[in-house]
C-alpha cells in the first residue's frame, strides 16, 4: 500500500480521463467523485473504476464530450438528459434547478436520464443535503439478482441512498447501500484476490448457496433480508428506469465491459424541504438523542470525516498514473 493525498488522486484521475477523451470539465466532475469515494474508504467506487472509465471512453461506450440537457417540464420536476455521458456532470448541471424547484414546491424530483453508471449514490445525496434538503436517491444496474426462490437474474444491486441535512450546511445522516446483501464489487474483488466469500452473499446458477466468487458471478446475488430487500430493489428499478426513460436492468450490459452498448442508466432523486412540516428537525433530534444513549450506537453517516492522505493499493496507483500518462 502507498499513501496518497486526495488532491493527487483527483488530479491523476482527471488527467487520465482527459487523456482518454473526456472534456476537462467533465473529467473534473468524475474525478471529484473518485476523490470523495477514496476519502471515505469506498474503494469500489474510487480508483477501482478508473480503468473501466478510460476503456469505455476510448470505445465510445461512454461519451466524454457531451453537454447534458436540463429541462423542467413541471414546476416540481427537473429532468437531465446525460446523452449517454457520465452521471456526475449531468447531476452537476441539474442540481441548482432541482434545489430551486424543491424550495419553491416543497418537494421536487430530479431525473438523470441515459447516463453512465453513477457508482456512489451517496456522493449525490450528500450534495443535496448540503443544500439543506432531505434527499432520497436510487439507481439500477445490469441484472445480477434473481427473485427469492428463483434463478433468473432480473434486476441489479440497485442501491438506494438517503441523506438528511443538519441545518448548518452539513450532514446529519447518510446511508448508501445496495439492496443486495453485498455490492457486486465485493464479489469481483474477492475473485481477483483469490478469496472465498461468506455464505449468504450469493447463490450459484442452480440456486444453491456458494462461497466461490466465480460461481456467484455465474449465479445470483442475494437480496438483503430476502423478500424485503427484493421489494426495495424492485422499487429502485421501477423508479430509476421508469421515471427516467432509461434502460431496465435486463437490457443493461455488464457495467465494466470495455465495449458494447452504452449503459443508458437512470438515477432518480427526490428532494424534500425539511421545513414543510415544521417538525422534522425536532423529531430527528429526538431520535438522535435516543441513539446516543447507547455507547457505540450511531446515526448512519453522522460525523463522518474523509481521510487524507489515504492508503491505495500499489498496483492500483501505478495503473492510475499510467492511465494519466496516456
Amino acid at each position: 500500500m502507498v499513501k496518497v493525498s486526495l488532491a493527487e488522486i483527483e488530479e491523476v484521475t482527471r488527467a487520465a480521463l482527459v487523456a482518454h477523451g473526456a472534456e476537462a470539465w467533465i473529467a473534473g466532475e468524475v474525478a471529484r467523485a473518485v476523490r470523495v469515494a477514496e476519502g471515505y474508504g469506498n474503494r469500489i467506487c474510487g480508483l477501482y473504476y478508473l480503468e473501466s472509465y478510460c476503456q469505455q471512453l476510448k470505445s465510445g461506450r461512454v461519451k466524454g464530450d457531451v453537454e447534458p440537457e436540463v429541462s423542467r417540464p413541471r414546476p416540481g420536476a427537473v429532468v437531465v438528459d446525460a446523452r449517454l455521458g457520465f452521471a456526475q456532470p449531468a447531476f452537476s448541471r441539474g442540481l441548482p434547478e432541482a434545489v430551486a424547484a424543491a424550495r419553491e414546491c416543497g418537494v421536487a424530483s430530479l431525473a438523470i436520464c441515459h447516463a453512465h453508471t453513477c457508482t456512489s449514490l451517496g456522493f449525490f445525496t450528500e450534495q443535496i443535503a448540503r443544500e439543506g434538503l432531505i434527499a432520497l436517491g436510487m439507481t439500477n444496474a445490469s441484472p445480477i439478482v434473481a427473485p427469492p426462490g428463483g434463478k433468473t437474474r432480473v434486476i441489479g444491486t440497485n442501491p438506494i441512498s438517503f441523506a438528511v441535512p443538519d441545518g448548518e450546511g452539513g450532514i446529519a445522516m447518510l446511508f448508501d447501500q445496495s439492496t443486495t446483501t453485498v455490492a457486486l464489487g465485493k464479489i469481483t474483488m474477492a475473485k481477483a484476490a483469490g478469496e472465498k466469500i461468506p455464505e449468504g452473499w450469493a447463490v450459484d446458477a442452480d440456486g444453491h448457496p456458494t462461497t466461490d466468487p466465480e460461481a456467484a458471478l455465474g449465479g445470483s446475488l442475494v437480496s438483503m433480508g430476502g423478500y424485503k430487500g427484493w421489494g426495495f430493489g424492485l422499487m429502485a428499478e421501477l423508479l430509476a428506469a421508469g421515471m427516467t426513460g432509461s434502460r431496465a436492468a435486463p437490457d443493461i450490459g455488464p457495467l465494466k465491459a470495455p465495449d458494447g452498448a452504452p449503459h443508458d442508466i437512470g438515477d432518480y432523486y427526490l428532494l424534500i424541504d425539511p421545513g414543510l412540516s415544521g417538525a422534522f428537525q425536532d423529531r430527528f433530534a429526538r431520535i438522535a438523542e435516543m441513539v446516543a444513549q447507547d455507547e457505540g450506537a450511531r446515526i448512519p453517516g453522522a460525523g463522518r470525516q474523509a481521510a487524507d492522505p489515504v492508503e491505495v493499493d500499489d498496483a492500483a496507483w501505478k495503473q492510475a498514473q499510467a492511465l494519466a500518462a496516456g
